[in-house]
């Protein structure tokens, strides 16, 4: 099956987005104007009335306030899932920190991997159940 030629064209392409106006640009418009401007040239030349507090727009930089607020909830966000991540690895300890080494011959070992690969089950499941029921039955 042959690939077909993909070109730019399959893709869709937003259109592009005008710039506000500078500062340097401004400034090269006023020198490029009469040396005695009129009042209606002097407004025109004049760039746009932008703050460095005040952004152009809202959603690409939010006030100091709002950049606040946002930082202390992302704080506390992380604090709480650092909490909790915590008490599950605690719990997980809890619940498997008394180990049992026991030696097997071979032929046992080689037995229980045969039965954990057919049963797609992990040994220690195969072995904490056999030992389950052994209590079990034996009355403990």
């Amino acid at each position: 099956m042959a690939k077909g030629q993909t070109t730019v064209s399959d893709f869709a392409v937003a259109p592009r987005r005008s710039r506000p106006i500078n500062q340097s640009t401004a400034e090269d418009t006023a020198t490029l104007a009469p040396s005695v401007p009129t009042e209606d040239a002097r407004i025109e030349n004049q760039p746009l009335s932008h703050s460095v507090d005040q952004p152009a727009s809202h959603l690409i930089a939010p006030t100091e306030e709002a950049r606040r607020e946002r930082a202390v909830s992302k704080a506390l966000q992380r604090e709480d899932s650092r909490v909790r991540l915590r008490d599950l690895k605690r719990a997980r300890d809890r619940e498997s920190k008394h180990y049992v080494n026991c030696p097997l011959d071979y032929e046992t070992k080689k037995r229980l991997e045969k039965a954990a690969i057919e049963n797609d089950v992990k040994m220690t499941v195969i072995m904490k159940a056999a030992i389950d029921q052994f209590l079990k039955d034996n009355g403990y």
